[in-house]
């Protein structure tokens, strides 16, 4: 009998590798940029594992897959294993991931629990439970194949046998080789038999195979004369024995005696040269296999993501029943659907979540998505729907034009939702959820400003207090203690040194007239502006006097509560683009003036970083969905009429990066487009750097019979019978005020879809008449929305509308330049915006534009401070009011979040409860947890 012949593991890895490369060259033709991944996670630095590994990389490198080596000390701990694990499993250029074996480590490592973490769709070494089940099971086309059995498979077919039929021997059982290779031949319709170190008669179980795999890892086991003739081996054995003919005193053999065999054998594999190129061959095949399941999966900028089906009913439940009716995704589901890593995410439960801000590290050469605003016509007293309208043309982009899609909004204040407003999640069919957690504490946000704002106040008084108490240099022993008999300057002392203009770190060097400049700030008690906030309507706490207590020895002051989301600290967090911009701008925050004229910061009082300190999670968004199972980011909440009225500029930011360039990110603007939307554009816009594409303009009927004379609409009170009966000439006269709204958008250069939320008592004419004369107004669209009544369906013709908007030119602009006078930036507000003749301010309005710009403030934008009900400042006067002079009582700056705020008219800082506030109906079911009579 002619010898075998053999089997050239390394002609056929070669030939391998030159058919990967052509299909990775493919799949770059394909996807621009597109790279096969592969990572390999290394405990340790065993020699023999550097060497394979390094194999392994040259072949990736070699054929064109991106091969990362990631090495761990021998002191890692599994804790650590597995969060690397992790962080790889989630890394989408990762498509495949081995863990070499075996670990070297100092510390207890279960290898099974490490390599079964790895993901099953990524597991290219085929060690996991899952693919060694499916491989088990026969299910070959759904699995990773261990790759020494795959080589083996390979070279056997390479021979031209014939599988099916065959008797086939494996000798060793191992989860590596033996195991798989039996699986792989019964698979191939061959007779196996596994034999192990406890077979008898092994020789006679050899002697009866067509197709001989050996893999027992003992040198020479298998003889030559047990070997059928013409049978095909296949030697996986890789040993060392002693050779004094070799340099260095070994030799390598397999586990079969290889000249023995090849005397009887028809095909032999070497050892070297023959299984061992073939396993490296196998693991760049199989990570070029998972690359291309990922790419046939894969839909550039497309979410993987499942939508909760909606089960309408009619009429529509009470919102906190719409709510229950669904169950709401895991949100770390939520979260790795969205394409945010695990380790980006901070789960408050199972509903909500913190978003880490390197998100944006990570995304920041992703393009950004589209970005629409959601405005409103000036509203009644009931609201006309925007966040409901936010909602759900969110929830039609994504469940139903199946879009990249992110709703970011405002976390309500629990002023209103005990007060007269309720809740804030949107309603009906178009709500974020569960509604509970978005309208009461959600993850703490808001009581961390609280908690910053009311520190700030109480160093104020308890400076001053002091100052008025001590000495110069009582003062001084105090703020620079000596400790261990040294004397040093904290950091934040160190800047007030600065800025006082004395250059000296060494506590000791500071003259008397110094360390007088250094300790006392002077506050003038009639020029203080900070004031102590609660999250509750409490009009009692309007004015009230400070300092009563004996202890505070008669210094007592006239003193003010505004509500929480009143803070400049809210606008800080909604409008700064990182941790090291909020504490910048925390420290900015002017909070009166010294009897001196010059502003007293809060760095000056030295609480910066304790404000940092509190603020530190609120800085996160916060993660909810929709209904429909759509993304959304609730965060940051300042009122619109006191405030910028705007959700955090990071939510934005972060939202439009996940969403990517064919995505869509939906936010609000707070009350009429008056009010939120000029805010939006000339503050949040001018700080962010984000241009939007399209304005959604929110109008209902209701509010536009009201605009052209419709009787009062009160909360709690049944409408008249002008707002359910149909009206179109009320109706027409009404429009006005939709008219110069759109007006008003138009001046920024951006196209506006109109969406009209239709109630059910609007008849059809009602609606058409809306829809007509906002296009006749310069509207690039609008649209009958009933998304209330059926969730993202409703929304879809708006949706397709803001889609087809969003491909238009924009011209956007802003309305004012800041380097205009002060003055001059509020009448061009009033006129352009609001319809005003003029602006008239107080003599304390005038003196503050003297005092703020003398201070350097001058050139900050403006938010004015406005009733909402209205276009001037006088909440009566509905439609489109003319000939008004603007009365500006006072200006007040916001430095830290960078703004001058005029208060037009009578606004109040702290809202009161009403006669019969939201509470009555509230309550907490003792048994359930639930609570019930929520909004």
């Amino acid at each position: 009998m002619a010898p075998a012949q053999v089997i050239c593991g390394k002609a056929a890895s070669a030939q391998i590798r030159e058919r990967l490369k052509t299909q990775v060259a493919q799949m770059k033709e394909r996807v621009p940029g597109f790279r096969p991944g592969l990572a390999i996670l290394q405990v340790g630095d065993r020699d023999d594992s550097n060497i394979y590994i390094s194999m392994k990389l040259k072949a990736a490198a070699e054929i064109g897959i991106n091969a990362n080596h990631i090495k761990l000390p021998n002191t890692a701990t599994e804790a650590e294993v597995l969060r690397c694990i992790t962080v790889l499993n989630e890394d989408p250029a990762v498509h495949g991931f081995i863990v070499q074996l075996p670990i070297d480590t100092d510390k207890p490592i279960n290898t099974n629990k490490v390599t079964n973490a790895v993901a099953p769709e990524k597991d290219v070494d085929g060690l996991t439970s899952i693919n060694a089940g499916k491989l088990s099971r026969g299910d070959l086309r759904d699995c990773f194949i261990p790759c020494t059995p795959k080589g083996c498979m390979e070279l056997i077919r390479q021979t031209g046998i014939q599988i099916a039929g065959k008797k086939a021997v494996v000798v060793g059982r191992s989860k590596i080789v033996g195991a798989p290779m039996h699986d792989l031949l019964l698979w191939s319709h061959a007779t196996v038999t596994t034999c192990h170190t406890k077979t008898t008669a092994l020789a006679e179980e050899v002697s009866k195979a067509d197709i001989l795999v050996v893999a027992a890892g003992k040198p020479e086991m298998v003889k030559g004369e047990w070997i059928k003739p013409g049978a095909v081996v296949i030697d996986c054995g890789i040993n060392y024995i002693p050779d004094s003919t070799k340099p260095n005193g070994k030799t390598v053999v397999g586990d079969v005696a290889y000249s023995a065999a090849k005397e009887r054998a028809s095909y032999i594999t070497p050892v070297p040269g023959g299984v061992g190129p073939m396993t490296v061959a196998m693991l760049m095949q199989s990570t070029v296999e998972s690359a291309q399941r990922f790419l046939e999966q894969f839909q550039p900028g497309k979410w993987s993501i499942q939508y909760n089906q909606l089960s309408l009913r009619t009429p529509v439940p009470s919102d906190i029943e719409v709510s229950r009716s669904c169950v709401p995704k895991r949100i770390g589901h939520l979260a790795r659907e969205v394409g945010l890593l695990s380790e980006e995410v901070e789960l408050y439960g199972q509903t909500k979540a913190k978003v880490l801000l390197s998100t944006l590290k990570r995304l920041k050469d992703q393009p950004d998505g589209k970005y629409v605003v959601v405005t409103g016509i000036t509203p009644t007293p009931l609201g006309e729907g925007k966040s409901t309208t936010t909602i759900g043309l969110a929830q039609a982009l994504g469940a139903h034009l199946k879009l990249n899609v992110f709703a970011c909004v405002r976390q309500p204040s629990q002023g209103p939702t005990f007060g007269i407003k309720g809740g804030a999640a949107g309603g009906g069919y178009s709500q974020v959820i569960p509604m509970e957690e978005f309208n009461l504490h959600l993850t703490g946000d808001i009581h961390a400003i609280t908690a910053a704002n009311n520190l700030v106040a109480a160093a104020i008084d308890a400076r001053m207090f002091h100052e008025q108490t001590q000495s110069d240099q009582a003062l001084y022993t105090r703020l620079v203690p000596s400790i261990s008999g040294v004397r040093k300057f904290s950091d934040i002392q160190i800047r007030r040194l600065q800025k006082l203009g004395i250059e000296k770190t060494d506590p000791g060097t500071l003259t008397d007239e110094e360390r007088k400049k250094f300790v006392r700030l002077d506050i003038d008690p009639a020029t203080i502006t900070w004031q102590r906030v609660m999250d509750t309507n409490d009009r009692f706490l309007r004015k009230i006097t400070i300092g009563q207590s004996p202890t505070e020895k008669g210094f007592t002051r006239t003193a003010q509560f505004d509500i929480t989301v009143a803070s400049e600290i809210m606008a800080v967090l909604a409008l700064t683009d990182g941790l090291g911009d909020m504490r910048r701008r925390l420290g900015k925050m002017v909070v009166a003036s010294s009897k001196n004229g010059e502003p007293v910061t809060t760095d000056d009082l030295g609480v910066t970083g304790a404000l940092a300190v509190l603020m530190k999670d609120a800085v996160k968004p916060n993660l909810m969905q929709t209904l429909e199972g759509t993304p959304v980011f609730v965060h940051a909440g300042p009122f619109a009429n006191i405030a910028h009225g705007n959700s955090s500029v990071l939510a934005d930011k972060i939202a439009l990066k996940l969403v990517g360039q064919e995505g869509f990110v939906v936010t609000e603007a707070g009350f009429g487009a008056d009010i939120g939307m000029e805010k939006f554009f000339n503050i949040k816009c001018r700080y962010s750097g984000l241009r939007p594409h399209v304005v959604v303009l929110v109008a209902t009927v209701r509010a536009l019979k009201m605009h052209g004379g419709g009787p009062t609409v009160t909360a709690g009170v049944p409408l008249p019978k002008e707002y359910i009966e149909e009206n179109l000439q009320l109706l027409k006269t009404g429009c006005s005020n939709l008219g110069k709204q759109i007006q008003n958008a138009r001046t920024f250069g951006t196209p506006v879809v109109v969406a009209v939320n239709a109630f059910k008592s609007d008849t059809e004419a009602e609606l058409q008449l809306v829809i007509q004369l906002a296009k006749e107004a310069g509207a690039y669209d609008a649209v009958k929305c009933t998304h209330w009544a059926e969730g993202g369906k409703g929304a879809v013709a708006l949706a397709q509308a803001v889609q087809r908007a969003s491909q238009e030119p924009s011209n956007f602009k802003f309305l004012y330049n800041v380097e205009l006078p002060v003055v001059e930036k509020i009448r061009i507000i009033a006129q352009q915006i609001y319809g005003a003749e003029d602006i008239e301010l107080s003599p304390e309005a005038e003196q503050k534009v003297v005092v703020y710009t003398k201070q350097g403030f001058g050139n900050l934008p403006i938010c004015m401070a406005k009733t909402h009900l209205s276009l001037s400042h006088d909440p009566e006067k509905k439609g489109v009011p003319t000939g008004f002079i603007l009365p500006i009582r006072d200006i007040r700056a916001s430095v830290g979040a960078g703004f001058l705020y005029p208060l037009v008219g009578t606004m109040s800082t702290m809202p009161g409860l009403p006669t019969r506030p939201c509470f009555y109906d509230i309550d907490l079911d003792p048994v359930s947890e639930q609570v019930n009579g929520l909004f």
